[in-house]
């Protein structure tokens, strides 16, 4: 237990922070106001309800190795809290949701003040610090980072940020590979953006954690609130305030003293020591009594802090709050999106001690002396070792993935076979990759590493059919050295495991290669988490697998139609579709090498950041198709990751080219075969990336734009040569917009084909004609850009 110094230090912390969070929320409102005239500060109330309990983590409970997830809306308060510690500036906060300052939510790549996890999309940051709780047993089992103490994955969550279903699903995760070394932090101020939360949510959280197997400290009674129950009269106060709708106590709490003492004696009044115990208190110390609840009481608080260190097992504390605790607009409703006026923020900053001119002073408005609180902030122990962010050293990448050279196969199965060799193997790279699948491991080609890797858990657990001697063709044995998590059947889950495990680097300082496998219509179920992931700038790679149309027998359900224009258009993911196993084994290799970089020079060749890494995307494909027998140049190999390449390179007088990505290869080939008789030069493209040809496109546009004339893109390249009556006719089996914009490279006329529409069951043969995909769909097209003689075998396809 801190004692009463501490205790009184920790206090005008805690106050101080509460101002600077409201002033810079307030300055920022006063210097940029929107058009419209609605106000951009918001989140005073919210911020506020959370001042002691971050003031008690931050300045007392927290060690080096912990990792926050901060909630959203307490930005300011976390901002203000690294501001007093010398991690954030004084033009950041000014700044604060201006251009280059301090962020409206916490994020660990746009702020300076050293964020563990991003939050904003509610509920993803707390699903976050569960999983990365996960990680960091996985790292610990397989023997890596000894010389690190296991830190405390804590995540401060809104009452109504409870709400998000993938919280819940987060949890049922958790139970399963016994979750340790977790907090959440509800704070409970029954106040959501809208509204008061309905009466007893607490007992339903409170059973909720308890069935998954979490302890629950509930922090409802404040310590004054608990000497004033021990006074006579105070077990019918307790019952009064325990039972009263949540509603009422918000009214009394903004309306204050006087309001309190009014109520409380008419409901309670001439029942003799309950009366006297209120009589005995002024407004202002009812007041002050009536909001002691246990999440603004930091004796209540560093209690329960400290009794949680003692053990690793996952603990939900329930902490009682007011939104706008120690604010003007503390407990009304409206207060979510509420700011101080000009007055009463004057009258407020009086009270505070704070002179006009100096609001951004460090120490101004504190009454101990400013050299104890220096040596204080100086000895709190989640600063002693400094900078909390590890970086760790990169995986060596063999110079080539090896696969078996079957002369027919899916991209599906050769991700199958490189896997498969890898495991395989003894290098480096191989222990460091770790493989999951939301329960389609199998059905996605990752049995093969399974079988030879294994799967994780903390404890040891036999695949009963072996032990009984049950013929299986899968070894499903679970160890601590195993190297594939396996998840329940939700996508929201992969994606925040998948960042989790591509943050290991930064969090735990040892490095981890993730691949997460799913079927690739369900990324739209996990599509927030991915951008939530990416957004931190994880590394990890998403293999989606079965894609398109060609999925066929399955029907419109799991075919998939505008996921690569998800990959195109997510930020710090890069996007590929192969035809051939060849060019995947490329892309996988540069993958693992992509997925480490930091930093590093531009690509004055392609124009792409890659020396900035990130996570990659693999759409691939259970369509076996007949595999080139080549040799896999560097030149080829280049062209591969730059995004395309020449299959037939057009002549100089060429009618028309064909550009295609992925599975409808055959089609393509077929198209361009046939037309040849009927139309001079034909071209065919193989697209790798439609994302990292457009990408490289925009950057070198945006190169000349800034006096860099000379700049030109892989596809600028590609087409230099293509006379500019030829026509461009793009084929995909997906939203044909992945392509559209190939034609304004250099101003070819194009035809643009794919599916646009949901599919249906049936065979490839069959949907590829329906959506006009198939051969005879190009030659059409074709012969409409490209006028001339009649395709002599348009009817015969």
């Amino acid at each position: 237990m801190a004692d009463a110094r501490h205790l009184s230090i920790l206090k005008e912390l805690e106050r101080k922070v509460l101002w600077l969070s409201t002033w810079t929320i307030h300055n920022a409102n006063h210097l940029r106001p929107n058009e419209d005239g609605m106000k951009i500060g918001g989140h005073q109330a919210s911020s506020a309800s959370l001042s002691t309990i971050l003031a008690a983590l931050y300045f007392s409970v927290l060690r080096p190795e912990d990792r926050v997830a901060v909630k959203p809306h307490a930005s300011p308060i976390y901002h203000a809290i690294q501001y007093l510690f010398g991690r954030q500036t004084r033009e950041k906060l000014e700044n604060f949701r201006g251009y280059k300052g301090a962020q409206s939510y916490p994020s660990r790549t746009k702020d300076i003040d050293d964020v563990d996890f991003s939050t904003g999309s509610v509920g993803l940051g707390v699903a976050q610090t569960l999983f990365a709780s996960l990680v960091q047993d996985y790292v610990k089992a397989h023997g890596w980072a000894k010389d690190k103490p296991e830190g405390r994955m804590i995540s401060l969550v809104g009452d109504a940020e409870m709400d998000e279903g993938n919280i819940f699903e987060a949890l049922l995760e958790g139970w399963k590979h016994g979750i340790r070394n977790t907090w959440w932090i509800i704070d409970y101020n029954r106040q959501s953006l809208d509204a008061v939360i309905r009466e007893g949510l607490w007992q339903r959280f409170e059973a909720l954690f308890r069935n998954f197997g979490w302890d629950v400290v509930v922090l409802k009674h404040g310590s004054l609130m608990q000497a004033a129950f021990k006074e006579p009269g105070g077990e019918k106060l307790r019952d009064w305030i325990d039972s009263c709708p949540n509603q009422l106590y918000s009214a009394l709490t903004y309306q204050g003293g006087a309001a309190w003492r009014k109520r409380l004696l008419d409901d309670l009044g001439d029942q003799g020591p309950v009366t006297r115990l209120i009589e005995k208190r002024s407004d202002e110390e009812l007041a002050e009594l009536m909001a002691n609840l246990g999440g603004h009481d930091l004796p209540s608080l560093l209690d329960a802090f400290e009794k949680a260190r003692g053990h690793d097992r996952p603990v939900c504390f329930l902490a009682y709050t007011i939104k706008g605790f120690g604010l003007p607009l503390a407990g009304h409703k409206d207060n979510h999106s509420g700011m101080l006026t000009p007055s009463q923020m004057e009258a407020w900053q009086k009270t505070q001690g704070v002179r006009p001119g100096h609001e951004w002073d460090k120490f101004e408005g504190v009454t101990i002396p400013q050299a104890e609180v220096e040596r204080f902030l100086s000895a709190v122990p989640f600063i002693q070792k400094g900078t909390r962010r590890y970086a760790a050293p990169a995986v060596p990448v063999p110079e080539k993935l090896t696969f078996p050279a079957n002369p027919a196969m899916s991209t599906q199965q050769g991700f199958g076979f490189i896997l498969n060799e890898l495991a395989r193997s003894d290098n480096a790279l191989a222990a460091r990759v770790v493989t999951t699948a939301p329960d389609v491991t199998v059905s996605t080609n990752l049995g093969a590493w399974v079988n030879r890797r294994g799967l994780y858990a903390r404890e040891s657990l036999v695949d009963t059919f072996k032990k009984e001697r049950i013929p299986s063709t899968y070894n499903w044995e679970f160890s601590p050295s195993g190297q594939h998590i396996e998840l329940g059947i939700a996508e929201m889950n992969l994606f925040i495991v998948l960042s989790a495990l591509g943050l290991s680097h930064s969090l735990f300082g040892e490095r981890i290669l993730p691949i997460g496998t799913l079927y690739d219509p369900f990324i739209y179920r996990g599509a927030d988490a991915l951008n939530y992931a990416c957004y931190q700038d994880a590394r990890f790679m998403i293999v989606a697998t079965p894609s398109g149309v060609t999925l066929a027998p399955e029907g419109g359900a799991h075919q998939s139609i505008g996921t690569p224009l998800v990959g195109m258009a997510q930020d710090g993911l890069a996007s590929f579709e192969p035809a051939f196993v060849d060019e995947l084994a490329v892309i996988m290799r540069w993958a693992f090498d992509y997925m480490q970089r930091e930093g590093g020079e531009p690509n004055e060749k392609t124009w792409l950041r890659d020396e900035t890494g990130g996570s990659v995307y693999l759409r691939l494909s259970t369509r076996t198709l007949e595999q080139p027998q080549r040799e896999m140049t560097p030149e080829l190999a280049d062209d591969i990751m730059a995004g395309a390449y020449w299959l037939r390179k057009p002549g100089p007088n060429a009618q028309v080219v064909v550009a295609y990505t992925g599975a409808v290869a055959p089609e393509a080939i077929q198209a361009v075969g046939l037309m040849a008789e009927d139309r001079r030069d034909i071209g065919l493209l193989a697209i790798t990336s439609a994302d990292r040809l457009n990408a490289g496109w925009t950057a070198a546009q945006r190169a000349r734009e800034r006096g860099l004339v000379h700049a030109r893109s892989h596809v600028e390249r590609l087409f230099a040569d293509v006379p500019p009556h030829c026509g461009l006719v793009t084929v995909i089996d997906g939203h044909p917009a992945t392509l559209a914009w190939m034609g304004s490279v250099m101003g070819h006329r194009t035809r643009s084909l794919g599916v646009e529409h949901f599919g249906q069951t049936g065979t490839v043969k069959d949907l590829y004609r329906h959506f006009g995909i198939d051969a005879r769909g190009i030659i059409a097209a074709a012969e409409m850009i490209a006028p001339g003689r009649p395709m002599r075998h348009l009817r015969a396809v």
